[in-house]
């Protein structure tokens, strides 16, 4: 028997034979669509905290890369405050989240997660000398799991030094603060050893690992009857200056420091790469190995912009003129 359809029935199947292909591609488009899950970077930083400027300039440089957080990366921040101890749990954690790359702000922090998690690309944002720390060989190839930036401190301290003799003509005892627990400071050591005759001026080194530290190497200080106090770069001293900056207002003794924060902060000058630009900068390498390239591809850059900053207040409070040589030589003048 020959069954018929009704002309509403007919019409009714035809509309949807028309419509299905075109609900099939609605569907698969939609499923296209789909974003996938956002890419985790993690970010270990033992001299600053998340909030700081620095670290906002990371996150603006992912913006700018065209990264939204939230849409296509999760940041997972993670903070040693000035304490290298806490370093390899928090490296541990960060592992434990699967993040794709971490980004860090030291040498201590870069051979942590060299050790626990070698196949896991990592990018220094700032990184005072990674061949002297032994983190790379090259700079150029660095090869395994690293790359990212090095703040070149041991090729400028002699710099720095000549720019505070020249600042001070009567200077000659500087006492320099090191860290014992931070391997590079060796090499720069012998740098300002090397450099100091040629200047007239004797050193005393004083080393602290704490802020409980400190006071005692301040005692040193003023046994020794140094004119001005050298601070060589690291975390630990950068994340606790003002203490630094403090005992050295009472002490009524210049600091030179390496990074403006010391400047801008009350001590006397600084001198050395721009901290912003590199923590931008390091926010491309990142979007390079989210998009594959390998780390240990990518050679480790060194600083394009540099910042030489006077305290003009703190001169006037330690009884210090400053030539007018000395300052049309500066990027900014604290008044």
């Amino acid at each position: 028997m020959i069954r018929r359809l009704s002309r509403r029935a007919f019409v009714g199947r035809l509309a949807a034979l028309a419509a299905s292909p075109a609900m099939m591609f609605t569907r698969q488009r939609a499923y296209a669509q789909q974003p996938a899950s956002p890419r985790r970077v993690g970010v270990l930083l033992v001299a600053i905290s998340p909030e700081s400027t620095l670290a906002q300039r990371f996150r603006q440089g992912l913006l700018d890369s065209g990264y939204a957080e939230g849409r296509d990366v999760a940041i997972e921040w993670r903070s040693a405050g000035g304490d290298y101890a806490k370093v390899p749990a928090l490296v541990a954690d960060l592992v434990q989240s699967k993040v794709d790359v971490i980004v860090v702000d030291s040498a201590v922090a870069t051979q942590a997660v060299k050790r626990a998690a070698p196949t896991v690309p990592v990018v220094m944002a700032v990184v005072a000398d990674p061949v002297g720390s032994g983190l790379v060989t090259n700079l150029a190839h660095p090869g395994g799991n690293i790359t990212g930036f090095s703040i070149m401190t041991a090729d400028l301290s002699s710099k720095r030094l000549q720019l505070l003799k020249d600042t001070i003509p009567r200077l000659t005892r500087v006492a320099v603060l090191w860290n014992p627990d931070t391997q590079f400071h060796n090499k720069m050591i012998e740098d300002l050893k090397a450099a100091a005759p040629s200047l007239s001026i004797e050193l005393k080194f004083v080393g602290a690992r704490t802020p409980e530290e400190f006071g005692p190497a301040f005692s040193a200080v003023g046994r020794a009857r140094a004119q001005a106090l050298f601070v060589i770069d690291d975390p630990v001293f950068f994340t606790h200056r003002m203490t630094l900056l403090g005992l050295a207002s009472k002490a009524r003794l210049p600091i030179m420091g390496g990074l403006r924060q010391f400047a801008d902060d009350g001590g006397l000058m600084s001198y050395g790469p721009n901290l912003g630009d590199l923590y931008h900068r390091s926010a491309g390498y990142v979007d390079k190995i989210l998009k594959g390239a390998k780390a240990g591809d990518l050679p480790i850059e060194q600083p394009t912009k540099f910042e030489f900053v006077i305290n003009l207040k703190t001169a006037k409070a330690r009884g210090i003129t400053v030539s007018q040589s000395i300052l049309l030589q500066a990027d900014e003048v604290i008044r």
